[in-house]
């Protein structure tokens, strides 16, 4: 029986065409374009999944290039995440690229077009520039500069290029047709004057390229065979094709643009400059805010980035837009953790358990798996004495039938230990319960193998040894926005849906294995949800955040 084939894409089905009409393999080449910005969200994993993947599909090279055209905007900072975030997702290009690798080319032949009537300088205001432009129902019109001399244009444009000229006074723009019904195709500026340094070439710009010109011959330069872009590029592609006819060497083949629809997130926000907004406001802590859908925040966040992988591979790659539920991410976060995380105990609203029969200044040490779900991860001790804490919500002084946790009178297992039973409580002047006492049976012990070991109860209750219990700092997180679209409303401000629980800081405790755990370190507090070491632990505090809980609790909150 034939293998059977791997279901495909439309970007993977115009490759095979393509390849079946002739291109050569060797010819293949893609690339990921990030501009530096701002970091990395959930959005670009999608692209640049698609990018890399056909990479790793044809054993192709994927480079990454940075589109830094706009210095007013651009950091080295936003570079190094970005490389960072490529790495951690287990993503490898072949080259580091770069747009300002290009400028003195792209000028060149911005100089060939001047020279060829195809380029001009305009020294209009942008308000007239956009009034002659016109509409989408109503053609352009010419404007006054659009037939200046060749002599002129290379004059002017030369002194753009040597920073003689404020910024607004001139652009140089590409001389199409002012009635194309492609609003991009009437004369698009090819060149504004930014006198600001720019993080790789200094001081020595003081004009830079617009997306439209730099992108397409970019892609040329580099040989790529397949520039893929998200729908809202999708009017440029007539725009694109033109500049490369500009330029073409009838010798090396054209790169093809296509694009795919971009993935869009209920409860999220993924506009670059509204999230740095949430940033320089001090809305979130940084880029890196376990709230963001940045790639960064996540990874602080616990997420594995194999559960990113998969839940943009789950996705799919589409030409329609459409919006996709943050929990289905968080299911993939899940299942991940479930497989891979260490089970430990942690108490986040703590009550202290008095055991009244247990030998006084004893401490037993008790066997527990790591992960049940991995057979080779081993097991560990826990220590276990007279007094513990649990969960305060554990306890009800009185309770109905369908409480199955502590109560007075009744039993329940604490996890991987002994069967306890309520006996009594200890309040202060307040009323509220600072103790419980209970008795333990001591042949109940798990594992033991005794017949009292085999005794069920219907509740078990996860615990931590209190005089073996290191403090833990948990930063609980939950969505940072109330509404489905927080950016999809015309008469309110984004920032009107913030969730202010969206963080909730706890003091608790936990066993001694939480102490000594490493940075980015993922585990599930047992009955809680999954937790991570956060990069603010240090040798006066051990700090954890909260990944995901065991299951979806957000639905119940919206319904």
């Amino acid at each position: 029986m034939s293998e059977e084939k791997k279901p495909t894409n439309f970007l993977q089905d115009i490759v095979e065409e393509d390849l079946k009409g002739g291109m050569p393999k060797k010819n293949l080449g893609f690339r990921f374009p990030p501009e530096p910005n701002g970091y990395l969200h959930i959005g670009h994993v999608k692209a640049m999944s698609i990018s890399f993947g056909l990479g790793e599909q044809y054993q192709a090279p994927v480079n990454l290039r940075f589109d830094d055209t706009n210095p007013a905007k651009e950091e080295d900072e936003y570079v190094r995440a970005i490389q960072e975030d490529i790495q951690w997702l287990g993503f490898q290009w072949a080259e580091v690229r770069y747009s300002s690798d290009y400028f003195q080319q792209l000028y060149d032949w911005a100089v060939k077009m001047i020279k060829a009537g195809t380029a001009y300088v305009d020294s209009q205001s942008s308000e007239a520039m956009a009034e002659q432009k016109g509409t989408p129902t109503k053609p352009g019109v010419a404007g006054p500069y659009r037939d200046r001399s060749v002599e002129e244009n290379l004059e002017l444009f030369d002194k753009m290029k040597r920073g003689e000229f404020e910024e607004g006074k001139h652009v140089l723009r590409a001389k199409i047709d002012m009635e194309h019904t492609n609003m991009l195709m009437r004369d698009p500026i090819m060149y504004r004057v930014v006198n600001k340094a720019h993080h790789r070439t200094g001081t020595e710009w003081h004009i830079y390229p617009m997306y439209d010109w730099a992108h397409g011959q970019s892609d040329y330069l580099e040989g790529i065979s397949h520039s893929l872009c998200s729908l809202e590029f999708m009017p440029h592609r007539e725009l694109y094709d033109w500049f490369l006819d500009q330029i073409k060497d009838d010798e090396k083949p054209l790169p093809k643009q296509r694009e795919f629809a971009r993935l869009n997130i209920d409860y999220t926000v993924m506009s670059k400059r509204k999230l740095l907004a949430l940033v320089e406001s001090g809305t979130v802590a940084g880029w890196d805010d376990p709230r963001m859908p940045t790639i960064a925040a996540m990874r602080r966040r616990g997420y594995p980035p194999q559960a990113l992988r998969n839940f943009v591979e789950r996705v799919g790659v589409t030409r329609r837009e459409n919006v996709i539920e943050l929990s289905l991410l968080e299911y993939f976060v899940r299942e991940e953790l479930n497989r891979t995380a260490t089970r430990v105990m942690a108490v986040l609203d703590p009550v202290k358990v008095v055991i009244t029969n247990y030998p006084e200044g004893e401490t037993e040490y008790l066997s527990t798996e790591n992960n049940p779900e991995d057979e080779n991860a081993g097991t560990r001790e826990l220590p276990f004495g007279r007094e513990l804490y649990i969960e305060r919500a554990d306890f009800k002084e009185e309770a109905n039938r369908k409480f199955f946790r502590l109560t007075l009178g009744k039993e329940v297992r604490l996890k991987s230990a002994y069967i306890i039973k309520g006996e009594s409580v200890v309040k202060d002047t307040e009323g509220n319960i600072t103790e419980i006492h209970v008795t333990y049976d001591p042949k109940s012990k798990s594992g033991s193998g005794t017949e009292e070991s085999l005794r069920k109860v219907k509740g078990t209750l996860h615990w931590v040894a209190a005089e073996q219990a290191v403090s833990l700092e948990v930063r609980q997180y939950d969505r940072l926005f109330m509404d489905e679209a927080p950016d999809g409303h015309k008469d309110k401000e984004f920032t009107e849906f913030l969730n202010p629980d969206s963080l909730q800081l706890i003091q608790a405790y936990g066993e001694p294995s939480l102490k000594d755990r490493a940075v980015g370190e993922r585990v599930q507090f047992q009955r809680l949800g999954y937790f991570v070491v956060d990069p603010d632990t240090d040798a006066e505090k051990t700090v954890y955040n909260k990944t995901v809980g065991l299951k979806d609790n957000w639905a119940k909150k919206t319904h």
